[in-house]
Formats: structure tokens, sequence, C-alpha cells
């Protein structure tokens, strides 16, 4: 029987005093732990040699966003358990690329830019110039040309935003705040002629191709779940770092919240969520990808109070639950139930416990940064209690 903990949880509401939330129940923090080496070893121990591109139709290198998505969780898991072998994997990867990036430093694609959140978290540990020079030299190539357009697609929100929060929190330049607040408000209010944020649901539209009239088949929008958790953990990156007196941090929060009730509202009975968030019917069933950046965003938010957490412990531990004991594979730490790469429900169907996706390691890192969320907000409730 899995081993639990009930905690008698505070949490610190926004604006005002200390209240008492009911007690939950979350797994110890230990097997949370255990479960993030044991999904990572497999990871680590199958694709060992980190220069090896990615086969899947045409030769991809090491350094795209699957693989940039990947590490953003390692470092997650090397920030909670610190091991060389960690480190070095990381290190070794981006220096095998030159801390460079797909497509040359000048390139405005987001998806090519996302491994510089690893090379920045690098360079924090060591602060060496070679580590961010070629990822600030793209940054600033953005600051520098007026175009704010890039992010046509949801996903390169969080290929490419952190990457500017983190520059602007290292810098202390806010030209880097400004201007991914200018990116964002364009995908969000302006691409495809009104944006691909609904605010009336509180969803995103992955992209154009999905705005109205498209329709799923039982008449509701088209939510991506992947897509949407894109956008959820962008956010959770983003605001970590944001000065509290940034001008657009509020919006930021407001989005936050707008996102987490909508996902509160269309989970599933079983913790996880569809890869159509209101379409359960097209192609539904689990999906760990998702889930896994809405545990990341959830938990986020208890921990850090802009969540209420009478309201989403709860969901957090159902998704955790479910990731843990039906998503994990206890004997060999494969994960199953991930969506391949693509951009809509129908992409990489169907979904198994068994089948092995076309890239392994996105759903990695989006697990481990899910894990990593409840390991710290275990570890922040055991010290409130």
């Amino acid at each position: 029987m899995r081993k639990r903990i009930s905690l008698l949880i505070m949490i610190l509401a926004p604006g005002c005093c200390f209240t008492a939330a009911r007690a939950q129940e979350l797994p110890d923090r230990k097997e949370v732990l255990q479960a993030m080496i044991r999904v990572n070893d497999y990871f680590m121990k199958k694709y060992a040699d980190y220069a090896q591109p990615s086969n899947v139709g045409t030769p991809r290198p090491s350094n795209i966003w699957t693989r940039g998505v990947y590490y953003e969780g390692l470092m997650e898991l090397h920030r909670i358990y610190p091991r060389q072998d960690y480190y070095s994997y990381a290190h070794d990867w981006a220096d095998f690329h030159q801390w460079g990036m797909r497509n040359g430093n000048t390139t405005r694609n987001a998806d090519d830019q996302c491994c510089g959140q690893t090379y920045i978290e690098l360079y924090r540990m060591e602060a060496r110039p070679e580590r961010i020079r070629n990822i600030r030299i793209c940054m600033d190539m953005l600051l520098n040309t007026p175009q704010t357009d890039d992010w046509t697609w949801i996903d390169a929100i969080q290929m490419g935003m952190p990457v500017m929060a983190q520059l602007g929190d290292l810098t202390g330049d806010r030209r880097y705040f400004d201007k991914m607040y200018q990116m964002y408000d364009y995908t969000k209010t302006k691409e495809g002629g009104s944006g691909l944020y609904n605010a009336a649901e509180g969803l995103w539209w992955r992209d154009a191709d999905f705005l109205p009239p498209y329709k799923e088949p039982n008449g509701r929008n088209c939510y991506w779940s992947r897509g949407n958790g894109w956008v959820y953990a962008a956010l959770v990156r983003v605001l970590a770092l944001l000065p509290a007196d940034e001008p657009h941090r509020t919006e930021y929060i407001a989005d936050f919240r707008a996102m987490s009730k909508a996902l509160k509202d269309c989970r599933r009975e079983d913790g996880f969520w569809n890869v159509s968030l209101l379409d359960p019917t097209h192609f539904g069933g689990k999906e760990t990808t998702g889930t896994s950046l809405f545990v990341y965003g959830m938990a986020w938010g208890v921990r850090n109070g802009l969540l209420p957490a009478d309201e989403y412990l709860p969901v957090v531990i159902k998704a955790w639950n479910a990731l843990a004991t039906d998503a994990v594979h206890p004997d060999t730490g494969f994960l199953g139930w991930v969506q391949g790469t693509g951009k809509e429900p129908k992409d990489g169907q169907p979904l198994g416990y068994d089948k092995i996706p076309n890239f392994e390691d996105f759903g990695t890192g989006c697990f481990l940064l899910g894990a990593s969320e409840v390991y710290k907000l275990n570890e922040e409730l055991r010290s409130k209690n």
C-alpha cells in the first residue's frame, strides 16, 4: 500500500492572513523523489549518448525543443537531489552543442531557443560567459528588432518566453520583460485576427488553424491539452522570476488563475486530462504530458498562494496519484500514455500504457516538472504543519 502522510495545511492567501485549510493527503515526498529518479534513470540509460541526433523521419540535433524540455525537468530534479551524473549529462550536452541553437544563434524560432533555459541555469551554477553568449545574442536580436509576431503557436510561449524572463532576472535589464510581454500579448490578442486566447473559456487555441469556425466533433472549441500545458508552464516559469513591481505581472496572474479554473473544471474522473480538453469523445483517454504540466502549474500555484488550497490541492493529489500509479512503470521507469509530437488530439494516437511515443524526452521533462512541484509543495506543507 502506498505510504501516505496527512497534513494540516496553512496557505497564505494573497493579500490577507494565514487561513487553515482542511487536512489533505499527499504522497510521501520520498515516494515522489523515487518516482522522479526512476523515470529519469530510464531515460538517461536509454539515451546515454546525449550527442546522438533524434531520428524520427529525419535526423534532428539533440538541442531541439524536445530535448530542451527534458533538460528543464532534469534541472529541477538536480535542484532537489543533486547528483554529478545529472549535472554532467546536462553540461556535456550543452558543451557538445557549443552552447548554441539549432539553425544558428539568430534564429527567431522559439523551438530552437528552448535549450537556452538550461544554458542559463548552468550559467547560474558557474558563471562562464560562453554558457550564455549565444542565447543572449539571440534574445538581444529580438529586443532590437520590431517584430512581435514570432509566437504563432502557443507551444512557442513556453519555449521562448521563460528565456527572456531568465535573462531579465539575471541581468536586471527590464527590456527583456517588456519585449516578452509584447510578444505574449500579440499571441494572446492579435494572432489570427483576435488572438489565440479565449478569455470567455480561459483556454488557448493551439494556433490559427483551430480558431472558430473550427470545432471538435461534439461542437465545442478545440483546446489541445499539451498546448495549454505549455502556456500554463510558461506562466509559472515567468512569474517565478518577475519582480513584484513588473507592470504586467497582474495580467499574467489573472491569466494563470483563469486557466487554473478552466482546467480544474474539465479534468477526468481518474485524475488525468484528455488530449481534447472539452471533447472527451475525440480521442478520449489518459494523457501524461498535459496532465504533468497541469500538476506543475497547480502545485506551484498552491505553494505560492495564488490558488486556494481547498480547491486545488485535491486536484493536484488526484492527478499526481494517477500519474504515479497509471503512467510510471514501476519496474523500469518508462512513462505510459504519452502523446508524441504534434499539435492536436489526433496526433500520435492511439496512446497506451506500453506504447513508446516518437520522442520520449519531452514527456520525461514534463513529468519531472510536475513531480518537482509536488515534492516542493509537500516539503512546504510539512514545514507549516
